[in-house]
């Protein structure tokens, strides 16, 4: 794993208040702001019930560049559409 997508494993942990067995990104959906906005299906362990939905913002490209989970939805199935939604 990378040391950026541990990162956001890490902040998507501390804003779910729980910690993943797993964390697969299935798929996503971008979209351009004042830099980026990811929407992220993520797979978190081996249940139906163990994906959750995650906003990721990403600044525009600099040499700081960050990544930040902005809004995160738990106890989702594969079969959940990836639709925005916020906090």
């Amino acid at each position: 794993m990378t040391s950026v997508f541990l990162k956001v494993k890490t902040q998507a942990e501390a804003k779910a208040g729980q910690t993943f067995d797993q964390f697969q990104a299935i798929t996503y959906r971008e979209q351009v702001v004042a830099g980026m906005n990811y929407l992220i299906k993520v797979c978190v362990g081996s249940t139906d019930t163990s994906y959750v939905h995650m906003l990721v913002y990403q600044s525009l490209p600099n040499p700081v560049s960050t990544l930040k989970v902005t809004a995160i939805k738990t106890g989702m199935k594969k079969i959940d559409p990836l639709v925005p939604f916020t906090d």
